[in-house]
């Protein structure tokens, strides 16, 4: 299209998200000691949860541009995962977008953004906000036709597109009963955000709430301590899609009011995760993701919950996804913390029958 020509929006193709299944893990279950149900984001579009905010998002800017304005180019700033979201929804709504990401992103996200179908991927700066600077001052502003900028974490209507997993999750629950314990991982704080959102809409004050990150990336935790925004001097984690130095404030208020608990596990727990979800589920996500699996795993949500789990209690994990992984690198992270699970092995009776214990690394 060009600028001269006017935007007309598909109408079939106006929502880039799909519903996810929610699928009760048996293996999961055995491991945790209770009911563990699975929210499969890693099945959108993108690959990730992202597709919800970012495409929500999105889609409140189209509905703001005055009727007959040009084609709207979409510029997003990513490390990753929501410029993969962008591009993924602009292409649903017939729409350019160009990322731009830092020159640590691996050729791996570079080639699925070009893969995905961006108008043109840049690589620019150190971290995400040398990226997102240089998009702003620069590639935006020679733009021909109508920039819209898409942010990846940090604004209300993304909260809103990633609150719809909780209406997902209720009807999709036995009963349609809310969860005692939702479990998800957090970088800036986009999805935190939506999850609260959801359970304030539906004015659901018994599920507890655990917020996982990894060391080296954890803003929010830091922050709860602090009882104020922190900004971490830099990222340490090789979760890059925690890679937040500082989290958004509405992620601390939901966390200082709420029933939030902030957990944070090493990388090598992380990666855990992600190879023992492989062995049970057949599931492969990348460590930020894999962060939440590990705590059903040697007894490790007992001790983010504080209290004893009971058999009854309903769990469900948000699988945030992500698309930085291949089965090369489950196989690296095996080969590199494998030695994880000697520390704390058969922490949970029973966990012998899982297939991940039967396939667990040798660590004597």
């Amino acid at each position: 299209m060009t600028v001269t020509e006017v935007y007309v929006p598909k109408e079939e193709a106006r929502k880039p998200w799909v519903e996810t299944p929610l699928k009760e893990s048996y293996a999961l279950s055995q491991a945790a000691g209770c009911r563990v149900f699975l929210k499969l984001e890693n099945c959108q579009p993108s690959g990730s949860f992202k597709s919800r905010g970012i495409g929500h998002y999105i889609l409140a800017r189209l509905a703001e541009l005055p009727r007959n304005s040009g084609t709207p180019h979409i510029f997003s700033s990513s490390g990753g995962n929501a410029g993969l979201a962008a591009v993924h929804a602009s292409r649903t709504l017939g729409l350019p977008c160009t990322v731009v990401v830092p020159l640590s992103t691996k050729p791996l996200m570079v080639s699925k953004l070009n893969a995905a179908g961006a108008y043109e991927v840049i690589q620019y700066g150190t971290t995400w906000s040398d990226a997102d600077a240089y998009l702003r001052k620069e590639v935006m502003t020679k733009s021909p036709t109508s920039p819209i900028y898409c942010p990846p974490f940090d604004h209300p209507d993304i909260w809103t597109g990633n609150s719809t997993l909780l209406p997902e999750i209720l009807s999709q629950m036995p009963d349609s009963s809310p969860p005692d314990v939702l479990i998800c991982s957090v970088g800036g704080g986009g999805l935190l955000n939506g999850i609260c959102q959801g359970l304030d809409d539906f004015n659901i004050t018994s599920t507890t709430v655990l917020a996982l990150e990894t060391s080296g990336a954890e803003s929010l935790h830091k922050s709860v301590e602090a009882r104020e925004l922190i900004t971490l001097p830099g990222i340490t984690s090789q979760a890059t899609s925690l890679g937040a130095v500082r989290v958004t404030q509405q992620s601390l208020d939901y966390a200082l009011r709420r029933h939030v608990k902030t957990v944070v596990l090493p990388d090598a727990e992380a990666a855990m995760g992600c190879w023992r979800l492989a062995d049970d589920e057949r599931i492969m996500v990348e460590l930020a993701c894999g962060v939440n699996v590990a705590l059903c795993y040697d007894g490790r949500l007992e001790k983010a919950l504080g209290r004893k789990v009971r058999k009854d209690d309903k769990v469900v994990v948000v699988l945030c996804g992500g698309s930085n992984v291949t089965v090369e690198m489950l196989a690296g992270w095996r080969k590199e913390f494998g030695w994880v699970e000697g520390k704390v092995r058969n922490g949970v009776s029973g966990a012998e029958v899982l297939p991940s214990d039967v396939t667990a690394p040798e660590t004597g």
